[in-house]
């Protein structure tokens, strides 16, 4: 299998590649997956990329999870026997979830997040937003308000009100907007992984 390679991007700096162990085509490491083989053989995801051994890359896709599982490609890739989870693709899709829910937990925390049809408004009118939230399950008219006085801001609606209200604290949120900076940035990359993965383009 072809080892890691880095080529130079448009502004010059070097991007990661690695190989898909289905499709054998290199693609930078921001559209795979990395599965590690645990010490007791079981293969885990290893979504932060730090954990120890071989990593195995998978274009980052619920089809291509699902292929990997059924053909036995980790195994092959390992070169060993490897314990696969019970639902691989369900489980990846809830730890990027997870991922989401918690950056917008630490933008909570670190006080760059605001709640609520009033807060979120007066913030956009600032010009501080960065990342807009929106529940999936919110009303259309609501969400349509919201959205007029932004309309170029980034978006992410991929999570309920309640799972938006978990996050921020609260028994629900509709509506909400993170400010510009490093967590909404985050935000944006993990719920863009979040939407390839389901095969979705937003």
């Amino acid at each position: 299998m072809a080892g890691p390679r880095a080529k130079k991007d448009g502004a010059g700096s070097e991007t990661a590649f690695r190989t898909c162990i289905v499709t054998g085509v290199q693609k930078p490491k921001d559209q795979l997956l990395r599965f590690v083989v645990g010490p007791d053989g079981d293969l885990v995801p290893d979504l932060d990329e730090r954990l120890p051994g071989r990593g195995l890359w998978l274009s980052g896709e619920r089809d291509m999870v699902n292929t990997a599982c059924g053909k036995g490609l980790f195994a092959r890739a390992a070169r060993q026997k490897v314990g696969l989870p019970e639902d691989l693709a369900g489980r990846v899709d809830s730890l990027i979830v997870r991922r989401c829910l918690d950056l917008i937990g630490l933008a909570r925390r670190a006080g760059e997040v605001v709640a609520g049809f009033e807060k979120t408004k007066a913030r956009l009118r600032e010009g501080r937003g960065g990342v807009l939230l929106e529940a999936s399950d919110g009303a259309a008219d609501g969400r349509g308000k919201i959205r007029a006085l932004a309309p170029d801001l980034a978006v992410v609606d991929l999570f309920s009100a309640e799972d938006l209200g978990r996050a921020l604290g609260r028994d629900n949120a509709v509506h909400g907007v993170i400010d510009r900076g490093r967590l909404a940035d985050r935000l944006m990359r993990e719920s863009d992984r979040l939407m390839a993965f389901r095969g979705s383009t937003g």
